[in-house]
């Protein structure tokens, strides 16, 4: 293989730039020429390839983000769409395909792997940590600390006040993020798409924590399982005497300097990348699992669901009383 090309796609996540990095570099120590495609699958269809060379990815391992760009493109599930991707490929004379993301981009290479048996390695990158196969994905510790570096801070005035925070943080679908943050930031509570929790349960447990000296509490919510303003007014209707103050993290979760995890993460998983290209080991995702790289096929990847752990959600409320 002497040409390659490499894609971001879907959500940024921090550490995406550090894969980048390593995928050109590792190609390029293995004699492999790397195009860079702009703005992700949408970039592929416009034919939006630059030639990266060592100098290109100098200076970005500390930059959130990601210098290729990205906008979603879900018309690549089209198969006159693909056919065209395919097609740009080809005249590129692209031998192979990288694309770094999260489930979309994962079931967008697995098509053009699919239909075309177009060499293809994804490396996983999210800060929702909801891709199925690997333990990790690139962004999501940098995310956890992003967050849990606020809600530190959120907390001091939580304790001056006695007040009740509902603190949201991302996860539409999934609820990784919310129960690493709510777990690292010792709050009392959190509101997960996977584990539903009603009303009545979380005000009992508030009123439960006061009678037990609490003044002050933490609730961590998955966007995706309510919203924070509506959760807050039905606590502050039934808690008359508690005051009730509602924060949305938003997108500060997806910005910022990688950790040194995600850093490194990201650096293995570009290096194994080209090593799987070297070995023709296509349709395939590198991946982590008990701190061992592995490598996990497609198919399985995009049929697959990740599951939260329980024993974690048990913890947290270990911790909490």
């Amino acid at each position: 293989m002497k040409r390659i090309s490499v894609l971001t796609s879907g959500g940024d996540a921090p550490g995406m730039n550090c894969a980048i990095r390593s995928v050109v570099r590792s190609a390029i120590g293995a004699g492999i020429e790397v195009f860079g495609i702009q703005r992700g699958y949408r970039g592929l269809f416009e034919k939006d390839f630059i030639k990266m060379d060592s100098r290109s990815v100098g200076g970005i391992i500390n930059k959130g983000g990601t210098i290729l760009r990205t906008i979603r493109f879900p018309e690549l599930k089209e198969k006159k769409i693909r056919e065209i991707c395919y097609k740009n490929l080809q005249e590129m004379g692209i031998e192979g395909l990288v694309a770094i993301g999260g489930d979309g981009s994962a079931q967008g290479a697995y098509a053009l792997y699919k239909d075309f048996e177009f060499p293809v390695v994804v490396i996983p990158a999210s800060i929702d940590n909801d891709v199925f196969g690997t333990d990790w994905t690139i962004g999501f510790d940098t995310a956890v600390n992003t967050a849990v570096d606020i809600i530190d801070k959120i907390r001091d005035t939580a304790n001056s006040h006695e007040r009740v925070f509902i603190i949201e943080v991302m996860g539409r679908e999934h609820g990784a993020l919310a129960l690493d943050v709510a777990v690292s930031s010792g709050a009392e509570t959190a509101i997960l798409p996977e584990f539903p929790v009603s009303m009545e349960k979380i005000i009992k447990d508030l009123e439960e924590k006061k009678q037990k000296g609490k003044l002050s509490s933490i609730i961590i919510l998955a966007e995706g399982a309510g919203k924070a303003q509506d959760i807050a007014e039905k606590i502050q209707q039934n808690l008359l005497d508690r005051e009730v103050r509602y924060v949305i993290l938003g997108y500060s979760q997806r910005g910022g300097s990688p950790t040194a995890f995600s850093r490194q993460l990201a650096t293995i998983f570009g290096f194994e990348a080209i090593k799987m290209f070297q070995e023709s080991d296509y349709g395939k995702m590198v991946a982590i699992h008990q701190n061992q790289i592995i490598r996990i096929s497609l198919s399985e990847v995009v049929s697959g669901k990740k599951t939260l752990s329980e024993e974690k959600l048990k913890l947290l409320e270990t911790m909490a009383i």
